[in-house]
């Protein structure tokens, strides 16, 4: 399987954000189509990169890709939220460098029969990894009314969510919703006319709240920001490239937190939580695209590449 090409969005910066080391080890935790874990690896002598991915089409292509330094590479079918379990097994207890590159990757948007994409006909699947239970297809023929409301404005911001939820419940007492199109029809009859002629195609932000819902994106996110600081050496670097901001928000957060350490109230005259800073943020903002990048890549628009180091 070598057809996964998926173009890096923030290649050079994220490179340069680790700081690499020849004989440095460093975990990938979105390996996707191995094109940041490529380039990590040309620059290894002696050290090790640790290459997961919840995607078997993305470890396949990955390994491909990877094999003219496989000495140096150890690929791991997993989600990145089970760092701890990842590290453990291979008996590594800290890493000098974690890249995390959020969201879906271009081949999964691409491919119709995973069901991500909105501009073709296939199952409503949206599964990351095939071998989890959970589907769009489930989600949106079983869940509540409510529950639908809640992740469609929670994950997809989607102003209009009250309608679309209703709209999905009344369609499917008539029969199952089975494909993306389908899905598209119901959302497009439940949005206002002003709606519908906005740039944004009308159920982008429902899908979006679809996938994170299937793949519990953001608490993937969530757990692994509570790890990855911990399981990096003094001096190693966190690199996270996010792509909405509801995730943004997550790794800003919680590298704010570490680099804050105390987490006293304001008006207490001493620390007595005895909390101390664990990350120093190598930037205060975040680094976008530049003119160039964006011409080549229009999807890299929305990335933010955030970096913190291990004190």
């Amino acid at each position: 399987m070598t057809d996964f090409h998926h173009v890096s969005v923030l290649l050079e910066e994220s490179l340069e954000a680790l700081k690499l080391r020849p004989d440095g080890i460093y975990l990938d935790g979105t390996l996707g189509g191995a094109g940041h874990s490529a380039r990590i690896a040309a620059q290894l002598s002696t050290g090790l990169l640790i290459g997961v991915d919840r995607d078997p089409k993305a470890l396949a292509a990955a390994e491909a890709r990877l094999a003219p330094w496989a000495e140096r590479v150890r690929l791991v079918h997993a989600n990145f939220r089970e760092l701890d379990g990842i590290l453990d097994r291979l008996g590594i207890p800290a890493v000098d460098g974690i890249l995390l590159d959020l969201g879906v990757s271009s081949p999964q948007l691409d491919e119709a029969d995973r069901g991500f994409s909105y501009m073709a006909d296939a199952p409503l699947d949206m599964r990351m990894d095939p071998g989890d239970k959970l589907t769009a297809c489930e989600i949106v023929n079983t869940w509540s009314q409510e529950e639908l409301r809640r992740i469609l404005f929670a994950y997809g911001e989607e102003r209009y969510a009250p309608l679309i939820a209703a709209a999905i419940v009344r369609r499917r007492e008539q029969a199952p919703l089975r494909t993306t199109l389908e899905l598209v029809d119901v959302i497009r009859g439940a949005m206002p006319q002003k709606a519908l002629r906005e740039k944004q195609h009308p159920a982008k932000r429902s899908f979006q709240a679809l996938r994170i819902a299937v793949n519990d994106e953001l608490g993937a996110v969530d757990s692994v920001m509570r790890r990855a600081i911990d399981r990096l050496k003094p001096g190693g670097r966190l690199a996270v490239i996010t792509f909405h901001s509801l995730e943004d928000r997550i790794v800003k957060n919680a590298m704010a937190e570490a680099a804050r350490g105390c987490t006293c109230p304001p008006e207490f005259p001493v620390c007595v939580c005895g909390k101390t800073p664990t990350l120093r943020l190598v930037s205060r903002k975040p680094v976008t695209a530049g003119e160039t990048e964006l011409k080549e890549n229009p999807r890299a628009r929305s990335a933010k590449l955030r970096v913190g180091e291990k004190l």
